[in-house]
């Protein structure tokens, strides 16, 4: 079966395709020639029902989309379904990083609480559509750590572990990320 993976973020695409198992033929909205839609949503739940959806019109194919960022307690939450944008135009996560670091310092707050939230939607053309959510708490660390995974990867250190998402072993990652949460529940949700 064929599904889109409404994604223009090479890192996204691998893991999403890793978790489907090889089960599917993925093709990402970016080989489709699917541009980006506007996130105008104010939640991950909404931004992903917003991305499958505008993916599945188009190709006419089953598509499946995921919303993701790091929330920090210290920051109230940002910067949230902000995470991507953060990073500006370049996508340069490093830039990302340091405004984190750099919002937590003018701050003045000790507390590096922060989570990772993942919400999954699969969109049918003219059809129905699932969402479910995923998140994995944890803690962040300056400076950055390891060259794996790919965006806020090398600051945060999920509860229980000594390494960050970017030191880890990618397999491992996956394993026990916001997105393998999500996925879990999207399989209950469609499969079981």
């Amino acid at each position: 079966m064929r599904l889109v993976a409404a994604t223009h973020n090479p890192g996204k695409a691998r893991e999403i395709a890793a978790l489907l198992d090889g089960n599917y033929e993925i093709v990402t909205a970016a080989d489709a020639g699917v541009p980006e839609p506007d996130e105008t949503e104010t939640t991950f739940v909404g931004n992903a029902l917003l991305k499958a959806r505008h993916a599945a019109d188009r190709c006419g194919i089953v598509s499946l989309a995921d919303d993701s960022g790091l929330s920090v307690a210290a920051l109230d939450g940002a910067p949230g379904i902000f995470s991507a944008r953060w990073a500006g135009p370049g996508k340069d996560f490093a830039l990302a990083m340091r405004k984190v670091e750099q919002r937590l310092e003018e701050g003045g707050s000790r507390d590096t609480r922060a989570w990772f939230t993942s919400a999954l939607a699969v969109s049918w053309p003219d059809g129905p559509s699932v969402v479910v959510e995923g998140r994995v708490d944890g803690h962040l660390t300056f400076p950055p750590r390891g060259d794996r995974g790919f965006g806020y990867d090398p600051i945060f250190i999920p509860d229980g572990h000594d390494q960050t998402f970017g030191e880890m072993d990618p397999a491992i990652k996956d394993a026990m990320s916001h997105r393998a949460l999500a996925f879990a529940k999207l399989k209950a949700a469609l499969i079981d």
